[in-house]
Parts: C-alpha cells; structure tokens; sequence
C-alpha cells in the first residue's frame, strides 16, 4: 500500500501558546510521533516550518504562512507522488502506524477514509485519502474548512477502540499536552 504522508505543522496554536508540535511529550517532540505513525510513507511532507527534528522530510509553506489547513493541504498536495496519502495534524501522540494502515485498508475503491472520534465525530485530519480525489476537490475551492472539502468525497468513517490513548487525541492546549504526557 504505497502512500505519502503530509503533516500539518504551520498552525498558529492561538490556544497553545508556542510551537506546538515542537512541543515535547514522552521525550519527543509531537511532530515526530505523528511522523512515527507514518513511517511506511513513501514519503514525508511536512507543512510549515522548518524544524530539525524529521531530516528526511520534505518541507514546505502554505502560502501565506499559517493561511490554514486548505491552503496547508494544497501546499502538500504539490509533493505528493504516491497515489494515496495520509493528512495528518502534526499534534496526534498516539496515532500508530496501525491505525494508518486500517484506513487504507478501509478506503477500498472509495476516495477517502477518516477516524471517527469516541463521540462519532469526523476528525479530517485523521484520514488517508487518494491524491487524485484530492487534487480535483481542491480544484476551485474556495473555502476554508476541510470538511467543506472533504465531506462531500464521502470518506469511509473508520472508529476504533478509544482506549486510554485514544488514536485522534490531540493537543491544542498545554493541559492536553500535559494529559498526554501522563498517559505516555
């Protein structure tokens, strides 16, 4: 199953406060447990800037910097070679390399799978997708919102056990970090 990975890594973190997948948890920066989930990946594309923690990884910049996650995603898009991709937020510390390969083994023929959250809630940048459904989706939009382009490829929704590490948690806030910290 070859695919290619694009973290988004550029966000502002406004409820963060500091660069948040830089941000250490269980003795790694956040980025790179979301990169250790791909590790199949043909290849790595990170958007957003430059950090030294992922030396084999392609990077590049939406346009304008921190413009949001459609612009992230075009921008990633661009160095994607492999038929299918993963889209990942750069912030999941316990998304596994076995959770990416269950949604592309869900995917089938259809254009998309995503997780669910424990509520049933989509989590768009949980999802592995083909490239091509992609390109002519984003193919002009003119929105903002992932899930404006993304919910109408009607992606497979794939749930798996929550568990004490769920694989969608992210952390957005300090404390989340610190909550993911504790149960790493």
């Amino acid at each position: 199953m070859e695919f290619d990975a694009v973290l988004l890594a550029g966000g502002r973190a406004r409820r963060f406060g500091a660069d948040k997948p830089a941000a250490p948890v269980g003795g790694r920066a956040l980025i790179e447990w979301t990169a250790a989930a791909a590790a199949r990946a043909s290849r790595l594309i990170v958007v957003g800037p430059r950090r030294d923690v992922l030396p084999g990884a392609v990077v590049v910049r939406e346009d304008p910097p921190g413009a949001g996650p459609v612009p992230a995603l075009r921008a990633g898009l661009a160095e994607v070679r492999a038929p299918r991709l993963a889209l990942l937020a750069a912030d999941m510390p316990f998304l596994r390399p076995a959770h990416l390969a269950r949604l592309l083994d869900a995917m089938g023929e259809r254009p998309g799978a995503v997780l669910l959250d424990g509520e049933g809630r989509e989590q768009w940048l949980a999802g592995c997708w083909r490239a091509a459904a992609l390109r002519e989706a984003l193919d002009g939009y003119r929105g903002a919102s992932l899930r404006g382009l993304l919910g109408p490829l009607d992606p497979v929704a794939v749930a798996v056990p929550a568990g004490a590490r769920p694989a969608w948690y992210d952390c957005d806030t300090p404390e989340e970090l610190a909550a993911a910290e504790r149960l790493l």
